[in-house]
């Protein structure tokens, strides 16, 4: 009697073993997905010469809107199309800081204000650097679009954005 109870505690442990093993590999492959671009709306750049406003870009854009979204922003993912972006939106207008933490390729940060102008841009931030990023003012939104961008489209303070949702 003994010897049978003896033999069904290791079966059930080496059950209970075999399933957590296989619980712990479900989850670490949930951790390791890359996490897919979901388009949520459209954004464009602008240039006002002469108080006209130009074109500069088209990107399709997802937003964080909400504090794990606002948290976790670009982190985790591999990389993002240039006419990809990311558009944090805040609730209200106030100095921003952000930084690369879990950030594994290269950002442009811009910060625009309530009025959708660009206050300041963070150029080339790099991967998985935990330096903070701060605006050089007040912003209710923040742009992330791949490094170089602002670059390519001469983008600078006093620029512009407009944006929907889908």
């Amino acid at each position: 009697m003994r010897k049978s109870i003896y033999i069904l505690s290791i079966a059930c442990a080496t059950t209970l073993s075999i399933f957590s093993c296989k619980k712990d590999t479900e989850n670490n492959q949930n951790l390791i997905k890359e996490i897919p671009f979901t388009k949520e709306g459209e954004l464009s750049l602008f240039d006002l010469k002469d108080s006209i406003p130009n074109s500069i870009a088209k990107l399709d854009i997802e937003f964080a809107e909400n504090e794990y979204q606002i948290q976790t922003g670009l982190m985790y993912r591999e990389s993002m199309e240039d006419k990809q972006g990311m558009l944090f939106i805040f609730p209200e207008e106030a100095p921003r800081s952000f930084y690369m933490k879990n950030t594994k390729f290269s950002l442009d940060i811009i910060f625009i204000d309530s009025e959708n102008k660009v206050v300041s841009i963070q150029k080339n931030a790099q991967p998985l650097d935990e330096s903070s990023l701060p605006s050089e003012g007040p912003a209710q939104y923040v742009l992330e679009v791949n490094a170089k961008l602002t670059d390519i489209w001469n983008l600078k303070p006093g620029d512009s954005i407009s944006f929907s949702k889908m």
